[in-house]
């Protein structure tokens, strides 16, 4: 399927059906793109959905009803094609519903919906979880964006930092070779609303907070007005990543987390897993303001 394009006077979305992933965000006035390229060399990808899962499983499993179940880190929702249920000029929303291949790993009927709309210079993403089953719909949902860094190539990735709209006390939980949470956070700063960027920073794999006070960080240098800001409502992970030496970073709202070193497996009783009633349905969204 060829991607879409959705616009209005400010700034263009592209959007690829597979996975239904943002690729682009173009500033029109100035031409400036604001996210990653996808250079397979690094990280061949820009904004995945992760779903039913975030992060990784111990060994790639899970257990529920009694039964062994697989899936790959981050979910299978990024891999697969989704239809365009509805379109304008500023916004397109797309589904994916369980079907035979999903079944296999994860044993839920599900509707998932995500809807993207242009206001002004933000892009806002809302996910839309719906459960048209009659038992309890198990899951996790998060985004892994990935911006340019530097947005302007004259200056350099450490010219950049975040800034959260709260002072916090930042602890980073670590993650084993496998992916996995370790048990203990360890400190990277106190009291403060900026963590200065560099790619040192992420040659331990992410950066995984828990339940911080901040719902926006804005990604921005002393040495430019161009900035973008994200906010990310009732998330309570947030993940940082950029893979090594790559110009980018992700700022990645999670609903979810990977599983702890020491889990038993057991899918209902998993950290971060939501359990959505029967016709329920569940929304969260952020936005990327440029």
């Amino acid at each position: 399927m060829s991607k879409l394009v959705i616009e209005n006077e400010n700034i263009r979305a592209t959007i690829n059906p597979l996975g239904a992933e943002l690729v682009s965000l173009l500033k029109l006035d100035d031409n400036t793109e604001y996210m990653w390229d996808a250079n397979p060399e690094f990280w061949g990808k820009t904004s995945p959905v992760l779903f039913p899962i975030v992060g990784g499983l111990k060994n790639d499993t899970y257990f529920y009803g009694g039964k062994e179940y697989k899936l790959p880190r981050h979910g299978f929702a990024r891999t697969m094609n989704f239809e365009v249920e509805s379109q304008t000029l500023n916004s397109v929303v797309f589904l994916l519903k369980n079907n035979p291949e999903t079944e296999k790993v994860y044993p839920f009927e599900f509707e998932l919906r995500l809807a993207y709309t242009l206001i002004d210079n933000k892009l806002e993403l809302k996910y839309q979880i719906t459960n048209p089953d009659s038992k309890a719909l198990l899951f996790s949902i998060g985004g892994h964006p990935a911006f340019k860094c530097p947005i302007e190539n004259v200056l350099n990735y450490e010219d950049y930092f975040l800034e959260f709209n709260e002072n916090e006390n930042l602890n980073r939980w670590p993650l084993n070779s496998s992916g996995l949470v370790l048990n203990e956070p360890s400190e990277i700063s106190k009291n403060t609303n900026k963590l200065l960027l560099s790619k040192e920073l992420f040659h331990e794999d992410a950066l995984v907070f828990k339940h911080l006070k901040s719902d926006c960080v804005t990604l921005k240098s002393q040495k430019s007005p161009k900035q973008l800001k994200f906010e990310f409502k009732n998330f309570p992970y947030l993940g940082i990543w950029a893979a090594k030496d790559a110009d980018f970073v992700c700022i990645e709202p999670w609903c979810g987390i990977a599983d702890s070193a020491d889990t038993n497996q057991n899918l209902e009783t998993k950290e971060g897993i939501i359990s959505l009633e029967s016709k329920g349905i569940f929304e969260r969204s952020f936005s990327i303001e440029v």
